[in-house]
Protein backbone atom coordinates (compact mmCIF):
# COMPACT_ATOMS: atom_id res chain seq x y z
CA UNK A 1 0.00 0.00 0.00
CA UNK A 2 1.53 3.16 -1.46
CA UNK A 3 2.06 6.16 0.97
CA UNK A 4 0.90 9.62 -1.00
CA UNK A 5 2.85 13.05 -0.18
CA UNK A 6 0.65 15.71 -1.52
CA UNK A 7 2.83 19.09 -0.99
CA UNK A 8 1.04 22.03 0.33
CA UNK A 9 -0.85 23.94 -2.06
CA UNK A 10 -2.97 27.37 -1.18
CA UNK A 11 -6.28 25.98 -1.91
CA UNK A 12 -6.29 22.16 -2.02
CA UNK A 13 -4.61 21.57 1.19
CA UNK A 14 -2.10 24.19 2.13
CA UNK A 15 -0.56 21.81 5.41
CA UNK A 16 0.05 18.97 2.51
CA UNK A 17 -1.20 15.60 3.24
CA UNK A 18 -0.10 12.24 3.37
CA UNK A 19 -2.23 8.92 3.23
CA UNK A 20 -2.22 5.63 1.91
CA UNK A 21 -3.76 4.42 -1.10
CA UNK A 22 -4.82 1.10 -2.74
CA UNK A 23 -2.24 0.16 -5.20
CA UNK A 24 -4.30 -0.19 -8.46
CA UNK A 25 -5.89 2.81 -7.50
CA UNK A 26 -6.46 6.18 -9.55
CA UNK A 27 -4.67 8.50 -7.93
CA UNK A 28 -7.52 11.40 -8.52
CA UNK A 29 -9.69 9.45 -6.73
CA UNK A 30 -7.54 8.32 -3.86
CA UNK A 31 -6.65 11.91 -3.33
CA UNK A 32 -10.34 13.22 -3.57
CA UNK A 33 -10.90 10.29 -1.05
CA UNK A 34 -8.42 11.40 1.58
CA UNK A 35 -9.84 15.25 1.56
CA UNK A 36 -7.56 16.53 -1.03
CA UNK A 37 -10.25 18.17 -3.45
CA UNK A 38 -7.89 17.87 -6.62
CA UNK A 39 -10.42 19.60 -9.59
CA UNK A 40 -10.86 16.90 -12.42
CA UNK A 41 -13.96 19.17 -14.84
CA UNK A 42 -14.08 16.17 -16.99
CA UNK A 43 -15.31 13.86 -14.31
CA UNK A 44 -11.83 11.88 -15.01
CA UNK A 45 -12.64 10.16 -18.46
CA UNK A 46 -8.92 11.92 -19.62
CA UNK A 47 -10.66 14.62 -21.59
CA UNK A 48 -8.78 18.14 -20.20
CA UNK A 49 -6.31 18.92 -17.60
CA UNK A 50 -7.54 19.99 -14.30
CA UNK A 51 -6.78 17.31 -11.97
CA UNK A 52 -2.80 18.25 -13.44
CA UNK A 53 -0.19 16.53 -10.88
CA UNK A 54 3.88 16.68 -10.78
CA UNK A 55 5.46 14.02 -9.53
CA UNK A 56 7.98 14.76 -7.93
CA UNK A 57 9.49 11.10 -6.72
CA UNK A 58 8.31 7.64 -7.70
CA UNK A 59 7.60 9.07 -11.30
CA UNK A 60 9.47 5.86 -12.67
CA UNK A 61 7.67 3.74 -10.81
CA UNK A 62 4.35 4.25 -12.85
CA UNK A 63 2.82 3.02 -16.74
CA UNK A 64 3.94 5.13 -19.07
CA UNK A 65 1.31 7.51 -20.15
CA UNK A 66 -1.14 6.73 -23.45
CA UNK A 67 -0.99 9.15 -26.36
CA UNK A 68 -4.64 10.83 -25.02
CA UNK A 69 -2.71 12.23 -21.47
CA UNK A 70 0.31 13.37 -23.27
CA UNK A 71 -1.66 15.31 -26.31
CA UNK A 72 -3.39 16.97 -22.96
CA UNK A 73 -0.64 17.50 -21.23
CA UNK A 74 0.49 19.50 -23.96
CA UNK A 75 -2.14 22.05 -23.04
CA UNK A 76 -1.44 21.77 -19.18
CA UNK A 77 -0.24 25.17 -17.27
CA UNK A 78 3.17 24.75 -15.50
CA UNK A 79 3.67 21.61 -17.63
CA UNK A 80 7.11 19.53 -16.42
CA UNK A 81 8.78 16.26 -17.49
CA UNK A 82 7.40 14.60 -14.94
CA UNK A 83 3.83 16.16 -15.31
CA UNK A 84 0.92 13.31 -15.29
CA UNK A 85 -3.18 13.74 -14.96
CA UNK A 86 -4.04 12.29 -11.87
CA UNK A 87 -7.25 10.52 -13.10
CA UNK A 88 -5.15 7.97 -15.90
CA UNK A 89 -2.10 7.79 -12.93
CA UNK A 90 -2.74 3.48 -11.71
CA UNK A 91 -1.06 3.62 -8.34
CA UNK A 92 1.97 0.48 -8.04
CA UNK A 93 3.34 -0.54 -4.64
CA UNK A 94 5.98 2.63 -4.49
CA UNK A 95 5.25 5.81 -2.17
CA UNK A 96 4.78 8.98 -4.36
CA UNK A 97 5.42 12.89 -3.76
CA UNK A 98 3.25 14.98 -5.72
CA UNK A 99 2.54 18.52 -6.07
CA UNK A 100 -0.69 19.83 -7.82
CA UNK A 101 0.87 23.06 -9.63
CA UNK A 102 -0.69 26.68 -9.24
CA UNK A 103 -2.73 26.78 -11.69
CA UNK A 104 -5.61 24.73 -13.94
CA UNK A 105 -6.82 25.90 -17.17
CA UNK A 106 -10.45 25.50 -16.05
CA UNK A 107 -13.21 27.93 -17.00
CA UNK A 108 -15.60 26.68 -14.87
CA UNK A 109 -14.58 26.07 -11.60
CA UNK A 110 -17.32 24.38 -9.19
CA UNK A 111 -18.40 25.38 -6.23
CA UNK A 112 -16.88 29.08 -6.36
Amino acid sequence: MPKIHVMPHPDYCPEGSTFEADSGASLCRSMLANQVPIEHACEMSNACTTCHVVVREGFNTLDEMDDTEADLLDRAWGLEPNSRLSCQVILADEDLTIEIPKYTINHAKENH
